[in-house]
């Protein structure tokens, strides 16, 4: 089955650089949740792996992710998508955890729950420590100018990133080669 891992903040739905910090903040990019529901269609997992740094800063607490979260999920049920699962790092930058891109704990998380290999996977991602965990996990990365994408452009990306303007893009150069 052919998987995708998509980083939320800035792929999915619209970033800040105050955090998402409730249901309320979180709004979906235009054609993101109707690119997830055609890749369900198409036949593909789909997981979402997302540093939320948030919870150790202080400014939500894993209750409110949890919210965010609902409200992500109802939304994309309404277009008949879904995702098979969400991977979190609430960890803070020096934490020290093993799951904070731009390690790759959180694709390997997956892996071993979904039993995936790295080389079958494509990962979606705005900003380079997104694209540095698809590389270390063996991924196929790509690069979406939406959020951060556009800034991360300007800087060296590991070689094999494809770039592309935004999730529905990526999904239709997916499907189109089925």
């Amino acid at each position: 089955m052919k998987t995708a891992i998509l980083d939320r903040d800035g792929v999915i739905n619209h970033d800040s650089p105050a955090y998402i910090k409730s249901p309320e903040e979180w709004e979906p990019i235009a054609g993101s949740l109707e690119a997830i529901a055609r890749l369900n269609q198409a036949g593909w997992r789909v997981l979402v792996a997302t540093n939320q740094s948030g919870v150790a800063r202080g400014l939500y607490d894993m209750y409110t992710l949890n919210a965010i979260h609902q409200k992500f999920h109802r939304a994309l049920g309404q277009l008949g998508g879904h995702v098979d699962a969400i991977f979190i790092c609430p960890h803070g930058p020096d934490d020290g955890c093993h799951c904070r891109k731009p390690k790759p704990g959180l694709f390997l998380d997956a892996f071993k729950r979904f039993n995936l290999q790295g080389t079958t996977v494509h990962a979606v991602g705005d900003s380079l420590r997104d694209l540095q965990a698809a590389v270390q996990a063996n991924c196929q990365p790509w690069l979406v100018r939406t959020g951060n994408g556009r800034r991360t452009e300007q800087q060296p990306l590991p070689e094999q990133t494809i770039t592309a303007d935004d999730l529905a893009s990526v999904v239709d150069l997916w499907l189109s080669e089925e």
